[in-house]
């Protein structure tokens, strides 16, 4: 505005100035300059001299003016612009990030080697997409399923907010475990889990064969199993299971105390009986299973091809059986 108003001032002011002087009729003045001669109005060369000072302070205005304004337009968008990486980095993505000026260059560098987080619950600015972006990462910190922003499909976020999918969407969980190839191990693992909580062993069955099973799911899996037994493993099913698992002997003691109650005697003594000739581990869960159903003379005829110093806690167990005192299973030691 100021610009405008000088430019207008300067030009009434040399009409004025040019109208003053022609109404003095001053006459003509002739000036010659190397052979060069030109006859003007004396007030046309009076009145040369000030439009060419008017001219040249124009194009000083402008060029400063322009200069401002640049550097005004390149300030505004490297503010634009860190902005926009922090956006990025708080979503855990990359950003190819370029900036006009000094200043912000060096305040990139500083950040860029920072881990941006958000450490206010009432987190406030006056860009709006950042502010949608904070309630965001918030949101999927406390466990919320978030779909309003895009993430970095390999950051740290990302795997949390499709941690918190799963806990919200049974039916996503079931998705993961049909193409676990998809997703990380611990995706995987929360997937499943999942599914052990809140679906049947009819839907669980048609699944747990798609991923690997470590002793843990494994073990949640059979817990399932003995609440759900009517529709759960058979005999064969559960020793295919254990035969893919590198079970110590306090998993399968485990294995047993969790089948113990569920299945009848005959069947959990078969499937001991079978680990245990197979693998020295699981003889100790077979000897309790025979403690746990009384099968006293198996447990003698078992005992006896083993040595003098092996599985002592039993051996007292049936001395105290033979002396005629009580004893119970669940206070014995197997270490």
């Amino acid at each position: 505005m100021g610009l405008k108003r000088y430019i207008v001032s300067t030009v009434i002011l040399a009409i004025l100035l040019f109208g003053f002087l022609y109404s003095l009729e001053l006459g003509d003045y002739e000036i010659s300059l190397f052979g060069y001669s030109q006859i003007l109005p004396v007030s046309v060369w009076i009145i040369l001299p000030f439009l060419f000072l008017a001219i040249a302070t124009y194009l000083h205005l402008f060029f400063y003016a322009a200069c401002d304004f640049f550097k005004k337009w390149a300030v505004s968008k490297d503010h634009e612009t860190i902005i926009e990486f922090i956006n990025a980095q708080l979503l855990g993505k990359d950003s190819a990030t370029k900036f006009r000026t000094k200043k912000f260059r060096e305040l990139y560098a500083v950040l860029s080697q920072l881990n941006i987080s958000v450490k206010s619950e009432t987190f406030t600015s006056l860009n709006e997409d950042l502010n949608k972006t904070v309630a965001a990462v918030q949101d999927i910190n406390k466990g919320k399923f978030v779909k309003s922003v895009k993430l970095n499909e390999n950051s740290d976020l990302a795997k949390q907010n499709l941690l918190n999918k799963i806990e919200e969407q049974v039916d996503f969980a079931v998705d993961v475990i049909k193409k676990p190839e998809n997703y990380s191990l611990d995706v995987v693992k929360k997937a499943f889990l999942k599914i052990l909580s809140e679906k049947t062993m009819t839907t669980i069955k048609k699944l747990y064969k798609n991923i690997k099973l470590d002793k843990e799911l494994a073990q949640k899996l059979f817990e399932k199993d003995a609440l759900n037994n009517e529709f759960g493993f058979t005999q064969e099913e559960i020793l295919a299971l254990v035969k893919e698992l590198n079970f110590d002997k306090k998993d399968y003691l485990n294995l047993a105390k969790t089948y113990e109650k569920i299945l009848n005697p005959d069947e959990i003594i078969s499937i001991f009986e079978k680990l245990s000739s197979e693998n020295d581990e699981a003889t100790t869960a077979y000897l309790h299973v025979l403690c746990e159903f009384e099968m006293i003379d198996k447990l003698r005829e078992v005992l006896a091809n083993t040595q003098e110093n092996e599985f002592l806690p039993f051996k007292a167990l049936l001395d105290l059986k033979d002396a005629g005192k009580k004893y119970n299973v669940e206070t014995l030691s197997y270490k």
